[in-house]
């Protein structure tokens, strides 16, 4: 599901549920080797995923440990990302040289539990959900900017290695298009030359599920015409 709303040159794999026999690295069992049996599944089968993943780049299996913040490590050359939720797994990948970062979320599409849209959103965004509830879509909307949220942040911190609050960026999905834009309020990085105010990215509501993904392309410099000087 997740390759629906991803652009070419990243690959993806997905899971519905934990059937895939996966066996884990000696690093990516030791990054859970007293977690519970939920979180060792969700661990497992998203690994399964990314592996599938980097096999469309043409790489072997690679272990893939969390590392700072929870922030997958991929090998050299490969940015992607990694996410979960109940009934649903999926990792995707790209070579950095093409796409230089990734962000993944998928959630139930069910109403945020209590307390969470206030802390996750702004008044601005709360304004806009409150204009589209029974809007007869399907789509629980303060999930989806949730979501947007998430996917907003794990394509942030591999660029910065920063933190991004919830605050901290403003996100406008586009309910006919299934797009959505996210404007940073904080100084973004500079990616290929140019200073990053916000990001772009793709929603899909089906099975249940509400998933959101951003990738950012590279931008290759232009080469001078022929003859030019």
């Amino acid at each position: 599901m997740i390759e629906r709303i991803l652009p070419p040159q990243v690959a993806s794999a997905d899971a519905f549920d934990d059937r895939e026999a996966v066996v884990l690295f000696p690093d990516e069992e030791a990054a859970v080797a007293r977690a519970v049996d939920k979180r060792r599944r969700e661990f497992t089968t998203a690994r399964g995923c990314a592996r599938r993943a980097l096999a469309a780049l043409g790489l072997p299996p690679a272990p893939i440990v969390p590392g700072e913040r929870g922030a997958p490590g991929w090998p050299a050359g490969v940015v992607g990302s990694m996410t979960h939720c109940d009934g649903y797994r999926a990792s995707a990948v790209a070579w950095e040289k093409e796409v230089r970062t990734v962000g993944l979320d998928a959630e139930p599409n069910g109403p945020l539990p209590d307390g969470v849209l206030e802390a996750a959103t702004g008044p601005a965004e709360r304004a806009w959900i409150e204009r589209r509830d029974g809007d007869g879509s399907g789509v629980c909307w303060d999930r989806l900017l949730f979501s947007a949220k998430e996917s907003v942040y794990k394509a942030w911190f591999p660029l910065t290695r920063r933190w991004l609050g919830f605050e901290e960026a403003v996100v406008t999905p586009d309910p006919d298009a299934g797009t959505f834009t996210a404007r940073l309020c904080v100084p973004g990085p500079v990616v290929d030359g140019r200073a990053l105010t916000g990001f772009t990215g793709r929603w899909i509501v089906d099975r249940g599920l509400v998933v959101t993904a951003i990738a950012v392309p590279a931008v290759v410099p232009e080469r001078p015409a022929a003859g030019a000087r």
